[in-house]
């Protein structure tokens, strides 16, 4: 498995390079950060929202910190679909704390 880059401070994950395969589905990619917005709309949960204040004030772009945040989704998706657990909010909330470590760096 392939590791993925991790969102640079000052600006977004780039676009991948022409002629390159994408790195993510488009359409899943757009659902996940559709759950992040959603979330950060909704204030629900508010560590969302403080999440990204945080990374920003550390020095990311909003976009930048939205997907390190769907990050934390993908996360808890992943637990929920191959592991069979139930949706864990506090679990959810620990991967929200340790960004930008990613939930895979552990």
């Amino acid at each position: 498995m392939t590791k993925r880059r991790r969102p640079q401070r000052g600006r977004a994950v780039s676009p991948p390079h022409a002629g390159e395969p994408p790195a993510t589905n488009p359409a899943l990619r757009a659902a996940i950060l559709e759950v992040v917005d959603s979330q950060l709309e909704q204030d629900d949960p508010p560590e969302t929202r403080q999440t990204l204040e945080r990374l920003v004030a550390r020095g990311y772009t909003r976009e930048g910190a939205r997907e390190l945040i769907a990050t934390a989704v993908i996360s808890e998706i992943f637990d929920v679909l191959s592991k069979g657990q139930p949706y864990d909010a506090v679990r959810y909330k620990a991967a929200l704390a340790r960004l930008p470590r990613l939930p895979w760096d552990d």
